[in-house]
């Protein structure tokens, strides 16, 4: 006969994710799941509105310049642009995989999905910082008043840089936040936490990371696509 203890049913005998119980303060399973995803899509509004103030910014500066973000954009990659673009494409597959391997009880898939899931946020985040940053910021293409790139095309380019990088920057922290949670749920999986009926955790982690997809998907071609 198995007991309650902190959330979790003492009967050795059966996988961990079968023996946790929802939290004291929820009714059933069922509705701390709910209520997980209702807080999670909820989170994910105030995100909507702190990109979309970006956009705004956007927007506004390239009414206003449109020379400068013409000219900075044709410093940009493309190419790099599309491989990353890839990367979250691949990694947006995966850990939508990892939840249907929870469900099915697949525990090597899962954990590979959600390993590969957060190489694919470290590779992003490799190629943004080694192959994109790094070489723009010792050129001098830095934005606002550290701008020290001696053949700007106008004097507004600074401007440009300066949107980049807010834009670019801040889904970066949002890429490394959503790779650490995943590292988290991956070592939890490594533990036997998640199966059938409990995967709540990877759902939630999902539904970040595909908002984190969603906003390079409209990101790339605003800022690498213009020229």
């Amino acid at each position: 006969m198995s007991t309650e203890s902190h959330g979790i049913a003492t009967d050795a005998s059966a996988p961990l994710w079968s023996r946790l119980k929802h939290a004291h303060h929820f009714r059933s399973k069922e509705e701390e799941f709910d209520a997980c995803k209702i807080g999670m899509w909820l989170f994910l509004t105030t995100e909507v509105l702190l990109f979309s103030g970006l956009f705004c910014a956007y927007a506004i500066f390239r009414a206003m310049y449109p020379e400068a973000f013409r000219g900075g954009s044709h410093h940009l990659d493309w190419l790099w642009g599309s491989i990353n673009t890839g990367v979250l494409l691949i990694s947006s597959f995966t850990i939508a995989w990892s939840i249907r391997c929870a469900q099915m009880n697949q525990q090597a898939l899962l954990k590979f999905n959600l390993a590969f899931t957060a190489f694919c946020g470290l590779l992003f985040t490799g190629i943004k910082f080694g192959l994109e940053y790094g070489p723009k910021w010792a050129a001098g293409k830095r934005p606002g008043s550290l701008y020290d790139y001696p053949n700007p095309s106008t004097p507004n380019e600074p401007v440009w840089w300066s949107v980049y990088y807010a834009a670019t920057g801040t889904h970066l922290l949002h890429v490394l936040i959503g790779t650490a949670v995943i590292l988290i749920m991956l070592a939890r999986a490594q533990k036997g936490m998640y199966g059938p009926k409990h995967y709540t955790g990877i759902e939630i982690a999902g539904l970040y990371w595909h908002l984190v997809d969603l906003i390079w998907i409209f990101l790339f071609p605003l800022l690498y696509l213009i020229h």
